[in-house]
């Protein structure tokens, strides 16, 4: 097999799988903000419980997430050699910011979090969830601005056939970045919203003990994901003019496209510059994904005397919907990251000069390697949140009281 083929696999697998990580992280942490925010302003016990409960879930995604970036890390210098060495001056700069401003702070805030329950003032304990929120919105951010480079490359010059930075500033005013960010935290809303909702919703049709307190976080994550499912459109649909102006060839053809890919030609040589079809089809899928999902809001008016709970089939529809924001949100991925082909940076680096000089065997063993490897990491992150919310927010290890064991009262349903 080809080599070049075999590194794009390798990339486009282990990223996705990561990404799946990313947004349910992104999404819960907002979450347990307003439950927490909630717990300490009016005092109520089901929002200690609540936040108790979905921050353990958090917590095992967020351990098992951080393994499979640490997985993903080594792609750039095992495989991508090219990469690193003519775009690392530039594209490297928002990632170490990432790194050391925002991925370092977002773990220590998150580790006296987890262990700071009953230790800390409830003040200052909350102020650590707040930190670990914004510095994993940072996180985002930073990324995206290392990624909206590699499909607009703004504020660098080529000296000695390598790219260095000259305007910092134009990172941030990239057209690619804006719009992307929200598109991408409304997504994650979106998906935290969904797995809040259908969490609850498989308790309610299950009629667990912890009846009032899935019937809380059952509103809070569907008004949660209506809200974001518009989000996500607006944000999506906005893209469409700031990044076609910058990637004509990414939405089709035109005169436009056909002037940039005889540039591409003069200079690079010919060859293929359109994307694969694939981006096309991702694109569209994900549309649809998107509209269907703004059927939301018709669930929201049956929140109203809980018919949404007594009609039973609303929550059913929750569960089935479930893995449709994970699926929109890859296939999001796709028209991105493949819709920028056949460069790694737009116009500027095709893939082929930035694949590291390896034998396909060894690609192809990395690729077994590293995809096995993630795809256990999936599995047992999957298994362990469903076994974990399976067991209701009765008593939720995160957050309990050393030594001691705690008599939870059962609230009365629909209060």
């Amino acid at each position: 097999m080809d080599t070049l083929l075999l590194a794009r696999l390798q990339f486009a697998t282990t990223t996705s799988i990561h990404f799946l990580f990313v947004i349910v992280t992104l999404g819960l942490v907002t979450l347990l903000v307003g439950l927490q925010t909630a717990w300490v302003i009016t005092g109520k016990q089901k929002y200690e419980r609540l936040t108790r409960f979905w921050g353990q879930l958090y917590v095992i995604n967020y351990v098992l997430g951080i393994a499979t970036g640490i997985v993903m890390e080594f792609q750039f210098g095992l495989n991508w050699s090219g990469l690193s060495r003519y775009v690392g001056n530039v594209f490297g700069a928002p990632l170490a910011i990432e790194t050391l401003v925002a991925f370092f702070l977002e773990s220590t805030f998150l580790g006296m979090w987890i262990f700071g329950w009953h230790r800390l003032r409830r003040g200052v304990h909350l102020a650590l969830l707040w930190g670990v929120a914004l510095t994993a919105y940072a996180s985002a951010f930073w990324i995206l601005v290392a990624n909206s480079w590699l499909q607009n490359p703004v504020g660098y010059e080529v000296r000695d056939g390598v790219a260095h930075l000259t305007d910092f500033p134009a990172l941030l005013g990239n057209p690619t970045l804006t719009m992307a960010f929200g598109h991408v935290v409304s997504a994650a809303l979106l998906v935290g919203g969904m797995l809040m909702a259908a969490v609850s919703a498989g308790h309610l049709i299950r009629r667990t003990p912890d009846h009032a307190l899935h019937r809380t976080a059952l509103r809070i994550g569907l008004v949660t994901a209506a809200l974001s499912i518009t989000l996500v459109q607006g944000f999506g649909f906005a893209q469409f003019g700031p990044v076609g102006a910058v990637q004509p060839t990414k939405f089709g053809g035109g005169d436009e496209a056909q002037a940039m890919i005889g540039e591409w030609t003069a200079r690079f040589g010919p060859g293929d510059y359109t994307p694969p079809a694939l981006a096309s089809a991702g694109l569209g899928f994900m549309i649809t994904i998107g509209l269907t999902l703004g059927a939301l809001w018709l669930l929201v008016p049956l929140l109203w005397r809980d018919w949404i709970i007594r009609l039973r089939f609303p929550l059913w529809l929750l569960l089935l919907a479930l893995p449709l924001p994970f699926v929109a949100t890859i296939l999001g991925w796709i028209a991105r990251e493949v819709g920028r082909q056949p460069w790694v940076a737009y116009g500027l680096l095709p893939v082929d000069q930035a694949v590291s000089p390896v034998g396909a065997p060894v690609m192809l063993t990395s690729l077994i390697g590293f995809s096995l490897l993630l795809g256990t990491l999936a599995v047992t992150n999957w298994v362990l949140i469903a076994r974990h919310a399976a067991r209701g927010a009765q008593d939720p290890a995160l957050g309990r009281p050393p030594g001691q064991s705690i008599h939870l009262r059962t609230e009365p349903a629909f209060t």
